[in-house]
């Protein structure tokens, strides 16, 4: 019944307890049958609105929230406002926060306040299950996910001109980051750099301590690392 979350099944403890909130009927549709796919996922509620999300997460106290940016009433930012209030309320809940279009200042906006347990993911990655179910289980482990459209969006439209907290880096360490900013691996910026991998992990360890990123796990702090490579080269 349309305005009311409908709840689905009891979650054992082997399974994490996911929240979808999406008001197409389609996409939750799609998500709900990702979801089938994995034994260890359980579709506890779904939800058409940014109310009946706050009001499925308390009744339900899920382990993971899938969300729309945009649902009703204002169609704008919900998902968003609604992973902020969970970090206050939840704190040990995970996010992932799905976009119909590469809108890179919401995902700007949803790592802003710290990138554990959180993830931005286009839609069209539900035509993986692969890749959802893996955000989801990274983000209940506290990792963090940037789709990489989103990242080549705020690449390709850089303007680092100005000064910004990346001129504390040196060139090569620069260089890492932008290939970080790309998705790669340790092992494949060597390749492009033409330096060994541990050359590779010094540059990134001084660029976490250049960028006041000594506290959270290596996953993560690369996740922030690219954040402020994005949101610098972006103004």
């Amino acid at each position: 019944m349309e305005g009311v979350a409908r709840p689905l099944v009891q979650s054992s403890a082997m399974t994490l307890k996911v929240v979808v909130a999406e008001d197409s009927i389609l996409m939750r549709e799609g998500i709900a049958a990702v979801l089938e796919l994995h034994d260890d996922l359980e579709l506890v509620a779904v939800c058409g609105d940014h109310r009946e999300l706050i009001e499925a997460v308390a009744a339900e106290l899920p382990d993971v929230v899938v969300t729309d940016i945009r649902m009703p009433p204002s169609q704008t930012d919900e998902g968003i406002r609604a992973a902020n209030q969970f970090k206050d309320e939840y704190p040990a809940m995970g996010v992932v926060v799905l976009s119909q279009y590469v809108e890179p200042d919401y995902a700007v906006h949803l790592f802003e306040r710290g990138s554990n347990g959180r993830a931005y993911l286009l839609k069209e990655r539900i035509a993986d299950s692969g890749e959802l179910s893996e955000a989801i289980r990274k983000v209940h482990g506290g990792g963090s996910v940037i789709d990489p459209k989103v990242v080549e969006v705020l690449i390709a439209a850089r303007a680092a001109d100005k000064p910004s907290v990346l001129d504390r880096l040196t060139e090569r360490e620069l260089e890492v980051l932008t290939e970080m900013a790309q998705g790669r691996s340790n092992a494949a910026i060597g390749e492009a750099l033409f330096i060994s991998s541990r050359s590779v992990e010094k540059h990134i360890n001084s660029i976490f301590t250049k960028l006041d990123l000594g506290q959270e796990p290596d996953s993560n702090r690369r996740v922030r690392a690219v954040l402020v490579y994005l949101t610098e080269t972006d103004r």
